[in-house]
């Protein structure tokens, strides 16, 4: 019964391994791409963006069925050409060679020379998500483009319009040999990550990155892991409650809460949390004074997202759980025309609610009370580490504690995802989070290969003979030098 679709993903591997091998061929032939190439390469992208920034509204809105013009242009066209650009800037710099010691440094002082070259690994294949399918195609690219090296990229399949749409955007600038859009479910991306590629980059679920980097295994590819996890806000004592809930509701409510790195539970004082629903209430009714026909209120992706969300709300309900819906206008959902859910608090939250144990992905957010700062730390680090840590307060002494106490992937400080914009910071995750880092210099580090190059001396000296056989007084006195506290 399995022989159909087992030829047609054979067949779908086959077609795969052609451009692989192509571009594979390419490297070869052309060697590392010489900084000018690069550039070129970046600005192409960069081109890219700006001359099709309505198609990708538009096709983005079409996947989603409502998401706003505006928060498109601001993650996936502007966000993407803002780490574009910073490539482009720095790649010249990055590039260079970096000198190193030798060991020991008696030979440098002759002449001797260690250095690191960065040098690109060849192809890399790109697995981009759903939920910001531009920003996080062309972002990494950033950093694959600028380490010199060619890439093939798999979209996802639940955004078709943007899918096929980028497809058609790098048809039109640049050759399959340098980058090449593949379409298709999900027999394509199983056969994709199959693929012996020279890195990969998946960007998704952790429970589908178990079986990327199972396939990638086969082929001893190395990868980068992006995921994400349930990422906390700690709101300490003295905490300004309207600030930071506004902050929050802000991340929680961009993209409806698609994305991962939203705050997915919020830990409170327990004198604080009515103020913090309060004041969450009072933000989510300045942004969006209305839900339901509002352009800017994002609706969830599919049904079945739809479906996954409102069942964690039906659950926490089951369980004991306060459920407090921000619906400004007192609007009807049951009926509409897209697949809308207000941003709802969870209050009073259990650990076997189903809200507390996955990842939600949508606007929902469970506001859990604390006692002491300490019990706050210790839930944190009873769960699995989250790919980021969000801290809103005064008191520097308990920040650094919290920040040094806990291990996440990034953090932010008084706000919630804004580590991720800066282009000087590496971003990923840690344990089921991901692992590997890109952005900025990072992006062209984790892309290439440090080849280590040692320059030895021309002609032996003294102490180099020393150390061959026949071994006499000058190796021995070498070691004692070395074989010591």
């Amino acid at each position: 019964m399995n022989a159909p679709a087992n030829l047609g993903q054979e067949a779908a591997k086959a077609g795969l391994e052609i451009i692989l091998q192509r571009q594979k061929a390419a490297h070869l032939r052309d060697g590392a791409p010489p900084v000018e190439r690069r550039i070129d390469w970046l600005n192409r992208c960069i081109a890219l963006l700006v001359d099709h920034q309505a198609e990708i509204a538009k096709a983005v809105g079409d996947d989603f069925g409502v998401r706003s013009k505006d928060a498109t242009a601001l993650t996936d066209v502007a966000g993407s050409i803002g780490p574009l650009k910073h490539a482009r800037d720095h790649v010249h710099k990055w590039m260079k060679t970096e000198k190193r010691r030798t060991t020991p440094a008696l030979l440098g002082l002759f002449g001797a020379k260690a250095e690191v070259r960065w040098q690109p690994k060849g192809v890399v294949g790109v697995i981009s998500p759903w939920n910001f399918p531009v920003n996080l195609t062309f972002a990494p690219l950033a950093g694959v483009l600028s380490a010199g090296n060619r890439a093939m990229i798999k979209p996802s399949e639940y955004t078709p319009a943007t899918s096929d749409l980028l497809k058609a955007m790098f048809a039109k600038s640049f050759d399959e040999d340098e980058i090449a859009v593949i379409t298709g479910g999900p027999e394509i991306g199983q056969a994709f990550a199959g693929l012996a590629f020279d890195h990969l980059l998946f960007t998704g679920a952790t429970s589908v990155a178990k079986h990327v980097m199972r396939a990638a295994a086969e082929n001893l590819v190395p990868v980068t892991l992006e995921l994400g996890g349930k990422s906390p806000v700690i709101l300490s004592r003295g905490a300004d409650l309207e600030t930071a809930a506004a902050r929050v509701m802000a991340g929680k409510t961009l993209n409806a809460g698609q994305i991962c790195l939203a705050p997915d539970y919020v830990l409170a004082p327990a004198e604080d949390v009515d103020r913090f629903v309060e004041a969450a209430r009072a933000a989510v009714a300045r942004s969006f004074p209305t839900l339901k026909d509002n352009p800017d209120y994002t609706a969830l992706v599919a049904q079945r997202h739809y479906d996954r969300v409102k069942d964690y709300v039906d659950d926490a309900k089951a369980k004991g759980g306060k459920v407090v819906e921000l619906n400004p206008a007192g609007e009807d959902f049951s009926q509409q025309q897209h697949r809308k859910i207000p941003p709802t608090l969870i209050l009073k939250p259990t650990d076997d609610m189903a809200v507390m144990q996955d990842e939600i992905f949508g606007p929902l957010l469970p506001v859990k009370a604390y006692d002491r700062i300490e019990d706050a730390i210790d839930y944190v680090n009873r769960r699995d580490r989250p790919l980021a840590l969000y801290w809103f307060g005064t008191d520097e002494a308990e920040r650094e504690r919290v920040l040094a106490a806990t291990t996440s992937g990034g953090a932010t400080v008084n706000d919630v995802i804004f580590h991720v914009a800066q282009e000087d910071l590496p971003f990923g995750g840690v344990g089921p989070a991901g692992m590997g880092a890109y952005h900025g210099h990072d992006g062209f580090r984790e892309f290439s290969h440090r080849k280590a190059v040692f320059h030895q001396l021309k002609k032996d000296i003294g102490p180099m003979l020393a150390l061959r056989p026949p071994y006499g007084e000058g190796i021995r006195k070498y070691l004692a030098g070395q074989i010591k506290r």
